[in-house]
């Protein structure tokens, strides 16, 4: 088991971040200056991000729901709500199927439940740019970029059935110009029974750059 570095603000019930492919909890910093007066936040280094260790095991969006799980144990939190974005929301929706009662409200900003979820000329992008790291020599850099790079275009792999299988109050929300396709954010809400669908101004990046917006949604939410 490794250690996730993380960042912990305020009091109150938990309130953990997962931050997106190759970030870091860093992005999360005008959510943190909203939310600690509210709740307290806590924001870990995914597996093999920022301040966090890569580790021997896996580099996936399983073992990354994983090491949450062994997270909330070694800090004692029971139950927590969950926020994710992008991967972080992959990894919160595959948590979410493996330890519902570990969740008090679950958000999911700008998730996709498989690759298909991402625009095409995004996606088509992330191949090529794996394609050409994989010629020439190998380095240590080269494997780090395609680990990134495999996380979004393999995964992640959930089915429809699963999504209507989660059984916790859901936001899915999302940027009215993000690279995650508005019908498949659609579709998750539509699938997930207990959920509400807000799209906000912006891109993939709305919540940064528009955090007042996505703040107040989130908060509204959770209250």
């Amino acid at each position: 088991m490794i250690k996730l570095y993380y960042v912990e603000k305020g009091e109150g019930e938990p309130l953990i971040l997962l931050h997106g492919n190759g970030e870091s909890n860093e992005i999360f910093s005008k959510q943190i200056e909203g939310f600690e007066k509210h709740y307290k936040v806590i924001a870990p280094d995914t597996r093999g991000h920022g301040k966090t260790p890569r580790g021997e095991k896996p580099f996936t969006l399983n073992q990354f729901a994983d090491d949450l799980y062994d997270f909330m144990l070694e800090h004692k939190i029971e139950k927590a709500h969950i926020l994710g974005f992008s991967d972080g929301g992959n990894i919160a929706l595959l948590f979410a199927l493996k330890h519902p009662e570990k969740i008090n409200k679950l958000i999911l900003n700008s998730a996709n439940y498989n690759p298909n979820g991402l625009k095409e000329f995004f996606n088509f992008t992330l191949k090529i740019r794996y394609l050409l790291l994989k010629l020439g020599k190998s380095s240590e850099k080269k494997n780090q970029k395609n680990e990134f790079l495999s996380l979004m275009i393999n995964e992640p792999d959930i089915s429809e059935e699963e999504l209507k299988s989660i059984n916790v109050p859901t936001l899915v929300i999302a940027g009215k110009k993000d690279l995650i396709k508005k019908k498949h954010t659609e579709k998750i809400a539509e699938l997930i029974p207990d959920s509400k669908l807000v799209f906000i101004n912006g891109n993939h990046a709305a919540a940064r750059i528009n955090p007042k917006e996505f703040n107040r949604e989130v908060l509204a939410f959770l209250k």
